[in-house]
């Protein structure tokens, strides 16, 4: 190590939020699908909610577990927020 090329300095480190609210579904969901469904249906569509700040700046994604996403009966669309 070369003394030459070592700096040493102070950072000051404020914390302006901390995460203590899990994301959480925006409500209670309970999704039945008919027998007679058509392939491409819609049949659930789904939203979360996180209660700390910024309010309107989080972005979710969901996704299925890998068994379910290897079975091509189920697929899961993002709607951009709409």
């Amino acid at each position: 190590e070369n003394p030459a090329q070592v700096g040493r300095g102070y950072v000051a480190i404020t914390i302006l939020d901390i995460n203590d609210n899990a994301p959480e579904f925006a409500m209670e969901y309970e999704t039945t699908v008919c027998e007679n469904a058509q392939p491409g249906q819609v049949i659930q569509k789904i939203s979360a909610i996180d209660k700390d700040d910024p309010p309107n700046g989080h972005q979710f994604y969901f996704s299925l577990t890998a068994e379910a996403a290897n079975n091509h009966n189920f697929t899961l669309q993002d709607n951009k927020g709409e």
